[in-house]
């Protein structure tokens, strides 16, 4: 008679549940930091988050302790250690919610600490469920839960796995599959041999550049530094969730609004060009074709939309539609998802570019999700190619980026991966159409969670929340947000019978 399970021979399931032992663990130490907010500000949340990370402790030392392993993590094991980290973070991260007695509903929960890991920044906040339960407004949630949103977010933008690589020794053995699984781009600047040095540095510049944000909008006498640092974090992370209900539209500052553009637009970049600026390497960084076209692309939609804003919309002035259009461009691009203004209410051709822009993304080995810059500049590249070939039938025309030719495997990877995209895409879109929502809407929230941008259109607008969803749709974009932070691939592969066979 056959085993019934012996596709699982083909995977060595225990290491893979050690190392993931260890990333709960980890979480335990994330869940005390917004213990200490809530003693400070004399909460009574910090028993919850207490508990929680008690329970992370456990769990996760019990993992680690029976399952470690000395052995090589296989590619394969990367994959699995990676999409069900994400998972499992954020099933022990929502704890806090329900055991605050912040959200009566456990879903809810999962749905905004995976919106916070996954940097996407759609939150439940303020509506009511679809069994009539009131969310709290974001306004009246307590600073320690507040502070745990957008901690989730910065941990999750330059990413859990690269952390516990940089810093934790138990993860040297196997640390470059992990680092690939989970920087599955068409590109991995490793910046330097060793991949456990590459994630260091990589933090290290996230790090400084949270600290000069947040000390940046600290001394702006609107913000006082637990705004100034949940903001700080969001903005790095390309996460979007803010401390006032109207997101930064509520702080009313250009200052504000200027800081915050700015580093956006730099968590949009990709971070091993941060390195090469840093050491002076600036042929690398000026010479870089992707960095070229992201820039191009956001001084673009900038021009386009503040001109549309200035000439078409009634009461904004010169200044004023470059402020609030530079920075609703620049937000969406990187996939922030901040907002200054209700976009929705802005003319129709700045409404219809901002929609194209949701399918953009920042770079690759940058914090921002989306389809990302480089493989767009790879599709375009390829069909100008084809109009030559067709011109010239014998010709031989590799496609190349600045003086490197792109492999025909990664083109084929990037069409393939843009194909998905778009039907994962069209299929959230159809089924949240078919749970009542109106076309735009259920356009605007498939693409919001796939590509973790956060604020959609319609019932899912910048000014409106994710609430009212039922529970099954929740589940579907709580696994679209987690799909598309990990870029289709990573999590798909593990759904493939092939994976599973030797």
């Amino acid at each position: 008679m056959s085993n019934p399970f012996r596709f699982l021979s083909q995977v060595n399931i225990l290491p893979a549940l050690g190392v993931l032992g260890a990333f709960v663990f980890f979480l335990g130490f994330a869940l005390l930091a917004p213990a200490v907010i809530a003693l400070i500000y004399g909460e009574p949340t910090w028993f919850a988050f207490l508990v929680s990370a008690v329970i992370a402790f456990v769990l996760g030392g019990t993992l680690y302790k029976n399952f470690r392993s000395d052995q090589e993590l296989r590619i394969r094991e990367a994959f699995i250690v990676v999409s069900f980290t994400w998972l499992f973070l954020s099933i022990v991260g929502a704890l806090p919610f329900v055991l605050s007695g912040v959200l009566g509903s456990y879903t809810d929960a999962v749905f905004e600490t995976m919106s916070g890991l996954t940097t996407t920044g759609a939150t439940i906040m303020g509506g009511v469920t679809s069994d009539n339960i009131q969310n709290p407004a974001i306004e009246s949630l307590p600073h320690s839960i507040l502070f745990w949103r957008s901690l989730a977010h910065w941990l999750g933008g330059m990413g859990i796995i690269v952390l516990s690589i940089a810093i934790l020794p138990l993860l040297g053995v196997g640390g470059m599959q992990l680092f690939q699984a989970e920087s599955p781009g068409p590109t991995t600047d490793k910046i330097t041999p060793r991949v456990q040095e590459t994630a260091k540095l990589l933090w290290g510049i996230y790090v400084l550049f949270t600290a000069a944000e947040f000390l940046l909008l600290w001394i702006h006498p609107t913000m006082d530094w637990f705004n100034a640092i949940n903001h700080a974090f969001a903005t790095l992370a390309t996460g979007g969730f803010s401390t006032m209900g109207n997101s930064i539209q509520g702080f009313n500052s250009a200052y504000i609004d200027t800081v915050i553009t700015i580093f956006m637009f730099l968590a949009g970049i990709n971070f091993a060009m941060h390195y090469r600026l840093i050491i002076s390497d600036y042929k690398s960084f000026f010479n870089n074709r992707e960095l070229r076209f992201y820039s191009l692309i956001v001084l673009i939609s900038i021009t386009a939309i503040s001109l549309s804003l200035w000439l078409e919309q009634n009461g904004y002035s010169l200044l004023e539609s470059l402020r609030y259009g530079s920075f609703q461009a620049v937000s969406i691009i990187t996939t922030t998802g901040f907002g200054t203004a209700d976009y929705e209410l802005w003319n129709s051709f700045a409404l219809f570019f901002l929609l194209l822009l949701f399918f953009t993304g920042g770079s690759s080995g940058s914090t921002g999700g989306g389809i990302k810059m480089i493989r767009w500049l790879i599709l375009i590249k390829n069909v100008f190619r084809e109009i030559k070939q067709i011109l010239h039938p014998k010709a031989i025309l590799p496609l190349r980026i600045g003086h490197k030719t792109v492999d025909s495997d990664i083109q084929r990877t990037v069409l393939s991966f843009f194909l998905l995209y778009m039907f994962i895409f069209g299929f959230g879109a159809l089924c949240l159409a078919l749970m009542g929502f109106d076309i735009l809407s259920s356009i605007g929230a498939s693409i919001a969670c796939l590509g973790n941008i956060g604020p959609g259109f319609g019932a899912f607008g910048p000014t409106d929340n994710y609430a009212q969803i039922p529970y099954l749709g929740k589940w579907i974009l709580i696994l679209f947000m987690m799909i598309g932070r990990l870029e289709l691939f990573t999590v798909l592969v593990i759904f493939s019978p092939a994976f599973w066979r030797k």
